[in-house]
């Protein structure tokens, strides 16, 4: 099992590592908004591991029609970092160092602490945006990773991602998040961030499901 956490981060929001919070959609942190999504994408472990190398090394963000540039990589000091019990209660942490690691194309696996500019089309909006990843999670059936904004976007909060292999031996992808506007547009008009964060999630949905067909309206 590996897990990494970063704390030191210039993220523009305070609850870092919400996105685990198992109460995220009924109590999200104050002011913000909570999104999440799933899709089945197959079963077996050999499924499970291709999806986390593929979670893990930015390749879904590039399937989703994002380009993912000016990547900094992390300390990737991993300790059991903020976790939440089914109560959501924060259980306590130890710390280990990982090992670097690389996708089969060469790729740094993600590590705690790496920020990277992340741009591209959601539908007909465009987004540029620089993000920090805020904790890195490997377990036997479960892979997962999550960055927050840093100051400066239009939008703030923290978006995760994960690969889970189920008791039923399906392997699902999940899509969790939290947002506020902060630009004027989105005040002005909060439903757009809606249509943008729905948008935004079947694009990831579709990157690793390309059978999958949703009917996403602006």
């Amino acid at each position: 099992m590996r897990r990494s956490n970063f704390e030191d981060q210039p993220t523009d929001y305070a609850a870092v590592g919400a996105t685990q919070a198992a109460d995220l959609m009924q109590y999200p942190p104050k002011g913000y908004k909570p999104y999440e999504a799933e899709i089945k994408i197959g079963s077996g472990a050999e499924r499970f591991a291709a999806a986390s190398a593929s979670l893990l090394s930015w390749e879904i963000q590039r399937l989703a029609g994002l380009k993912v540039s000016d990547i900094e990589r992390g300390p990737g000091d991993a300790y059991q970092g903020v976790r939440f019990a089914e109560d959501g209660t924060p259980i306590a942490r130890g710390s280990d160092k990982t090992e670097d690691r690389f996708a089969a194309d060469g790729t740094p696996y993600i590590t705690s602490g790496t920020t990277a500019n992340i741009s591209g089309r959601i539908g007909p909006y465009r987004t540029r945006s620089r993000v920090r990843v805020v904790y890195v999670l490997e377990e036997p059936t479960r892979a997962a990773f999550a960055f927050g904004t840093i100051s400066g976007h239009t939008i703030s909060g923290e978006e995760s991602f994960a690969i889970e292999h189920r008791a039923d031996d399906s392997v699902w992808f999940v899509v969790r998040a939290f947002v506020r506007p902060v630009g004027l547009l989105y005040k002005v008009f909060p439903f757009l961030l809606l249509r943008r964060r729905k948008r935004l999630s079947a694009q990831y949905l579709r990157a690793l499901s390309p059978a999958w067909a949703s009917n996403v309206r602006d």
